[in-house]
């Protein structure tokens, strides 16, 4: 048996559980289409990134000896039919949501469906609001599609029936970034009638083409290309890297083609037509599907004002610690501070820096930026910090994978406000999640750090759970100094006490807390490993794992995505157990607790367990001190553990068995619960500063914070 799980088969297997909640009947009808639509969205990367990635290595190892060819397309032909099953359970979720919507007199209505009055409306609509934006290509010999083909874009493959001249075919992009997907028909009273932007021009074809040619027939089929989302970053001396990575990125437009997917209406003689004219290889995947493609758009789903239809929507929790102090300053001053988004509000956190950018005491601001929002309330700040005199100093992750064009952006911009901007190492992803401001206070300088799990981001903020510590701890601050220092200055070396850091501590610093795990459990003392991460796949701390599980050390870990630990195997992993939650939020956050016989350490962190994380990044990880703080995490974790509505089971066969309670159990859904104990704690939190003293009793009024 092999020691790991290929991780992109159980990539499959955790989007897999993100389709399970497009097809339970239990989630809101509204909530399944944008299931669907995060499942085709996390499909499509897929395929540019890992599926793109595994064809480069069939491609490099068939130039080998070692036997290493027929393992690399051994395990290509795993995936692309793992994915051709999937995506028929797809297409069975999609119909039979269509019905269920149908049965709640909501329609998605189609060219041939409409009555007569709505396709006169159609045509109205489509000459003026879509026909502007429509800019055929006629297919001919010195048309390359290859190179004409966006990738994240549907296209309507059109075949015009000219008799006994030569078939004409055209392509027409479904232009969603200037029209919604999604277009709202006129209906009777309770209906809702929908119509998909694709079908609005199927309907008005012959405006389009009719002067231009003549046919007997025309028809349409969607079509859709994932390229390779990988590029070359080398570039000439005598350019920045600003420069060489914004010609970079046009590679990704003349990428080569990794799948091919269409209606599997098409006749199979314009399937071998386009797959010629695409010139697709036999390592490719073509995949039949659904009249419609770039489901993505499912996530734009109009919201329905009906009962029941959509999630309900927890309200925000506001911090009482910032909420009764006068400046986020004061507030961080007095103890260490830790949100949670998104039941809290992120809010908090872009105060800290509009504030900081006019603070008359603020002399510095450092910060890392790997994705921020598309209209960025940070940005805002870090650019008002600098026209007030401040020292900003922005590191830019350039290569964040699909937000490189976004970063450039703000790269200029902040630049062009005098912002010192710093692109890091060429050899790292800086991915670690800092924030520094430094005040003059009194006689000295006083730094405020922010370290957390997740991006400066508004938007993702409001959907990813994230953990965000706020601190003046001198050792902590000065740490975080340290890493800024050594992504200015890499031929430093700086130690570290609190910080897990990557590529300069982490790895061996894990090594090290699993081996006294072990050595613990030999002795004879307590012994437990706790874990929650994105991703398990770094083989050498699967193999500490391993040996930890071995010698009766508990490994209790929750992995949302890609896990390549086989847990439950007798002999080998028996002491290791493993759930993922897929819920309303995305599960974001990484944290790792050591027993340390009874003395646990608990760390947050931006690391995922994975090869890139520890020793091709710069990742940050903290312990977390306060006792109170580390207390909240621990709750928060066991709540998790417990949960029996949306976690499922991560084994050895990848079957996404959903945890079943314990007769008795209360239904548990972590996501809700977790609100409920945050609220509850922030209750407390009030109570406690307007009475001046820690409420004694709350110990017994939370069981979810029994010392770990």
């Amino acid at each position: 048996m092999e020691q790991y799980i290929p991780k992109e088969l159980s990539w499959l297997s955790f989007n897999a559980r993100v389709l399970q909640e497009a097809c339970d009947p239990t989630v809101p009808l509204v909530e399944r289409v944008r299931f669907l639509g995060i499942y085709s969205n996390n499909q499509d990367e897929f395929f540019k990134v890992r599926v793109a990635d595994l064809k480069r290595q069939t491609i490099i190892s068939n130039e080998r000896t070692d036997g290493s060819a027929d393992a690399a397309a051994r395990l290509l032909r795993q995936v692309q039919k793992c994915a051709t099953d999937y995506q028929r359970l797809f297409n069975d979720a999609y119909r039979d949501i269509i019905k269920e919507l149908a049965a709640h007199h909501v329609y998605l209505y189609d060219e041939k469906q409409v009555s007569d009055s709505q396709r006169e409306w159609v045509g109205r609509y489509f000459k003026q609001e879509v026909l502007q934006h429509i800019n055929p290509v006629i297919i001919t010999e010195t048309v390359d599609l290859v190179s004409f083909l966006k990738d994240q874009y549907t296209y309507l493959l059109v075949k015009m029936d000219r008799g006994e001249e030569r078939d004409a075919h055209a392509l027409i992009e479904i232009p969603t970034d200037a029209v919604p997907r999604f277009i709202s028909l006129p209906s009777d009273a309770g209906n809702t009638t929908l119509m998909f932007l694709d079908d609005v021009i199927r309907l008005n074809l012959g405006t389009i083409f009719s002067g231009y040619f003549t046919y007997r027939s025309i028809e349409a089929y969607s079509i859709k290309m994932n390229r390779d989302a990988e590029y070359d970053l080398t570039g000439t001396m005598d350019k920045s890297l600003l420069e060489n990575m914004s010609s970079s990125l046009k590679q990704r437009l003349i990428a080569m083609p990794v799948r091919f997917a269409y209606d599997k209406e098409m006749p199979e003689p314009l399937v071998m037509f386009i797959a010629q004219e695409l010139r697709l290889s036999r390592t490719d995947s073509m995949m039949p599907g659904n009249r419609y493609h770039n489901f993505k758009d499912l996530l734009r789903f109009p919201g329905i004002d009906r009962e029941s239809m959509e999630e309900e929507r927890l309200p925000l929790i506001e911090s009482e610690a910032f909420g009764h102090a006068a400046t986020p300053f004061e507030a961080i001053a007095r103890r260490d501070i830790l949100l949670y988004y998104p039941y809290y509000s992120f809010r908090h956190f872009t105060e800290f820096l509009r504030q900081a950018s006019y603070d008359p005491k603020v002399i510095a601001i450092k910060i890392n930026i790997y994705r921020v929002a598309r209209e960025s309330l940070v940005i805002n700040s870090l650019i008002d910090a600098a026209n007030n005199g401040k020292s900003v100093t922005v590191v830019v992750e350039l290569k964040a994978r699909f937000d490189e064009a976004n970063n450039i952006k703000w790269a200029s911009r902040l630049t062009d406000a005098g912002v010192k901007v710093l692109f890091g190492l060429p050899t790292l992803k800086i991915h670690s999640k800092l924030c520094l401001i430094t005040r003059h206070e009194g006689q000295g300088l006083v730094r405020y750090a922010h370290i957390g799990t997740g991006n400066f981001n508004e938007s993702t903020a409001k959907v990813y759970t994230d953990f965000a510590l706020f601190t003046v701890h001198p050792g902590l601050t000065q740490e975080v100094e340290s890493v800024f220092n050594f992504i200015e200055y890499p031929y430093t070396r700086p130690t570290f006490r609190y910080l897990l850091v990557s590529p300069l501590n982490s790895r061996q610093r894990l090594y090290s807390m699993i081996d006294r795990e072990i050595l613990n459990a030999q002795s004879g003392l307590p012994a437990y490993i706790r874990l929650k991460v994105n991703n398990l796949v770094d083989p050498g701390l699967i193999d500490r794992l391993y040996s930890a599980s071995r010698e009766g050390v508990k490994v209790r870990a929750i992995v949302r995505g890609m896990c390549a630990l086989r847990p439950g195997i007798g002999g080998l992993s028996e002491n290791i157990y493993i759930t993922s939650i897929v819920d309303h939020f995305l599960e974001h956050p990484r944290v790792m607790i050591f027993c340390n016989n009874n003395d646990p350490e608990l760390y947050i962190t931006s690391a995922d367990w994975m090869t890139r994380n520890l020793d091709y990044r710069i990742e940050v990880g903290t312990q977390i001190l306060d006792p109170r703080l580390r207390r909240r995490i621990w709750a928060i974790f066991r709540i998790q553990e417990s949960d029996n509505c949306k976690a499922r089971v991560v084994d050895d066969a990848q079957r996404n068995r959903y945890v079943q309670g314990r007769p008795g159990d209360g239904r548990v859904r972590s996501q809700y619960a977790i609100h409920d104990y945050l609220r509850k704690a922030e209750e407390r939190e009030r109570e406690e500063i307007e009475q001046g003293g820690e409420d004694e009793d709350w110990q017994a009024l939370c069981p979810w914070e029994e010392e770990i």
